[in-house]
């Protein structure tokens, strides 16, 4: 009886952690070049879209520590950083999230993205143009 009490708890368990994972929460970014900390992205849903605003940045410090983005050129020309919302309009399709944006301010381009949950700690993030493979993938991982 004992040990039937411990396998339905563990079943229990096992089931509330595959079902409570999820995209939503804060994810580091990690720079491609120096594979150091880039930036902390808050993945939100909202009217059941999901987008990501930057939260943090990880600056040198011989750089500017609130920067803007003056090379986006959308509504976001000149705005701060620090609070852009840089993934945008995703809409969820069974483990995908896909159909948004994704923005790199540090070049002000934006990309067609999709997003992908690897394992609970770890995102893929996929932003192409015109067709998935012709894109960048990047992996973030959950803020802790």
């Amino acid at each position: 009886m004992k040990q039937l009490t411990v396998f339905a708890l563990m079943c229990i368990l096992t089931f509330t952690q595959l079902f409570a994972q999820s995209v939503l929460g804060k994810w580091k970014t990690i720079d491609d070049v120096t594979n150091k900390p880039k930036s902390i992205i808050e993945l939100y849903e909202y009217n059941g879209k999901l987008y990501g605003k930057v939260v943090k940045l990880f600056q040198e410090p011989n750089e500017v520590q609130d920067p803007i983005c003056d090379k986006c050129t959308d509504y976001r020309k000149d705005k701060k950083i620090i609070g852009m919302n840089v993934v945008t309009g995703l809409s969820k399709s069974g483990n995908e999230w896909s159909g948004g944006e994704v923005t790199d301010p540090t070049v002000g381009k934006t990309y067609k993205c999709y997003i992908t949950l690897e394992s609970p700690d770890k995102l893929k993030v996929r932003g192409y143009i015109g067709i998935s493979m012709v894109g960048r993938t990047q992996y973030w991982y959950r803020e802790k």
